[in-house]
């Protein structure tokens, strides 16, 4: 079988298997513990929380470790916000375009809050303009979400562009890098957070990491212990850090040269996919783009179909994000694209890991896709 479902996870690397192990076994104390077993493992949940923030760009202590992106999302959004609702704030800008875990905290925010939510339209590649975002800011903006990269088209956005005009007008950026980290460098986007999930890198699932700046408030969604400097109560997987950590850093450190590489395999397979067939239609934008990902509309056929076909013939992949499936509603991130709800239906995200395919199964990919499209097409 061939794995092309990357952007829903990534296997764990023996390397972070390693690193972890003895956060599994001998020091296995509780971080909050004023005793041997519980300095041992204070100190290393501390080394992994500088070399996170190093990656990031960030301090140490704007670090909090969380059980996944989707978490560091929801921390963001509604911690943000909720600690702005005092100084008079209650105004929210996000994307259309964003993963469920942003999009679904700021309904929260507005069901129960009374938050007002403003989405900032992209255009037909996913693009968020400076012109747009500034448009939608106001006086009372608590917060805006962006993401560095699309889950399902994989689209960069210009983040440095579109935290500067936020920054002028006082309010903060939160950025889900989820799907960038490892893929681009993540410190110099001007962001006041960011959230980053290990099992996108080669850790395990169950562990990630919100960066937030000291200047900003938050307001802290678990409550208890006090872990986290009082922001993510709850005792720390100190494990899951150091994986987290380790994982995080080998991926920074092969980042440019698997970025190249990937980039020109993948490159090499649209091209394959477009000229085998006609229907096929790459989304997102086709040069500012995850490296590793190819989204594909099949007009006339489905995508589910298409998806079982492929695996018949080996080939492992998605029709989007990991999180929304089992759904039958079109991808909000292609409708809003200004995709038809019926060609949306038809969508097959490939996502390619660090290792780049020769030239020979790249074509040959391709040439399966063309077969699972031709067996799924009604004359």
């Amino acid at each position: 079988m061939l794995y092309l479902d990357h952007a829903a996870t990534a296997p764990v690397r023996p390397e972070v298997v390693e690193a972890m192990r003895p956060f599994l076994t001998g020091v296995f104390g509780n971080p909050s513990s004023h005793h041997t077993y519980g300095e041992a493992a204070a100190s290393a949940l501390d080394d992994a929380r500088s070399r996170v923030a190093r990656v990031l760009g960030m301090r140490a202590g704007d670090v909090i470790f969380t059980s996944g992106g989707t978490e560091s999302n929801n921390l963001a959004v509604k911690g943000i916000v909720l600690a702005a609702l005092a100084r008079g704030r209650r105004h929210l800008v996000v994307s259309p375009i964003e993963h469920e875990s942003i999009l679904e905290s700021a309904d929260h925010l507005r069901r129960f809050h009374d938050v007002e939510v403003t989405p900032i339209p992209v255009d037909g590649l996913g693009r968020i303009s400076v012109a747009a975002l500034t448009q939608a800011l106001r006086d009372d903006t608590a917060l805006v979400a962006v993401g560095h990269a699309n889950n399902e088209i994989g689209t960069v956005q210009d983040v440095a562009s579109l935290a500067a005009a936020a920054r002028e007008a006082g309010v903060p950026v939160h950025v889900d890098a989820v799907q960038s980290a490892g893929w681009l460098p993540l410190s110099g986007l001007g962001a006041d957070a960011v959230a980053i999930a290990g099992h996108k890198l080669g850790a395990p699932k169950g562990v990630g990491a919100l960066a937030v700046r000291g200047r900003v408030a938050l307001e802290p969604l678990m409550h208890g212990g006090g872990q986290e400097r009082g922001r993510r109560s709850g005792t720390e997987n100190v494990a899951g850090a150091v994986a987290l950590a380790t994982a995080l850093e080998l991926a920074d450190a092969e980042r440019e040269e698997a970025s190249a590489r990937v980039a020109e395999s993948t490159g090499r397979f649209i091209a394959a996919v477009h000229a085998l067939v006609p229907q096929a239609a790459l989304t997102g934008d086709p040069v500012t783009r995850l490296p590793g990902t190819a989204s594909f509309t099949f007009a006339g056929v489905s995508g589910e179909a298409v998806l079982l076909e492929l695996e018949r013939r080996g080939v492992v992949s998605s029709s989007g994000s990991a999180c929304a499936a089992g759904s039958d509603e079109p991808s909000h991130v292609l409708l809003a694209c200004g995709i038809s709800p019926a060609v949306a239906q038809t969508s097959v995200r490939f996502t390619f890991g660090r290792e780049a395919l020769p030239h020979d199964l790249a074509e040959r990919l391709a040439g399966l896709v063309a077969e699972s499209v031709r067996a799924v097409t009604h004359p």
